[in-house]
């Protein structure tokens, strides 16, 4: 069993999601939630709050892997500094409990959750609401980050079933 936490890094909104993975590849559901950081006093506030919840986070349901959200390109410059920002107070969060980081593009997730890199965010939410038996609406940053835990869990899977390892397989 693997237990993995997907995040979906935001300034305002980080979507966190927990799975656990067994031998034969059947995913369950742990956690889920959108940390709403956008309140705090100051933007250094919110990097801590991100920090410190998932630090929380890690220390009541132990996962052993991460899977992040890779930055994508954005249109306005601020927003990319603070998604950047966002995200390494995440990885630090998770490097901080020695656990591997492993990032995915957006399109590798949609393509791994919906079966193509073009999917929208209510197919998104709809699959994973599938594959892990959730009932109900899916708040949609924390389903994001549960369908990075599932990329990764699929991408894991099928590789170690190959014997190639994730670095070597990825083009750069």
């Amino acid at each position: 069993m693997t237990r993995i936490l997907g995040i979906d890094p935001g300034s305002q909104r980080t979507g966190v999601g927990v799975i656990e993975v067994d031998g034969a590849g059947r995913l369950t559901h742990h956690f889920h939630a959108a940390l709403m950081v956008a309140g705090e006093a100051d933007f250094p506030a919110r990097l801590k709050r991100i920090f410190d919840d998932l630090n929380a986070i890690i220390a009541d349901y132990r996962p052993t892997e991460c899977a992040v959200e890779r930055v994508f390109m954005a249109r306005n410059a601020d927003s990319a500094l603070k998604l950047g920002q966002a995200r390494g107070a995440a990885i630090c969060a998770a490097v901080s409990r020695g656990m591997a980081v492993h990032e995915y593009a957006a399109t590798e997730v949609k393509q791994a959750v919906v079966g193509s890199g073009r999917g929208d965010k209510t197919q998104v939410q709809h699959m994973v609401g599938v594959l892990l038996g959730l009932k109900g609406p899916l708040q949609a940053d924390a389903a994001d980050a549960l369908a990075i835990a599932v990329a990764h869990a699929h991408t894991r899977s099928s590789l170690e079933r190959v014997g190639v390892a994730r670095s070597a397989w990825r083009r750069r």
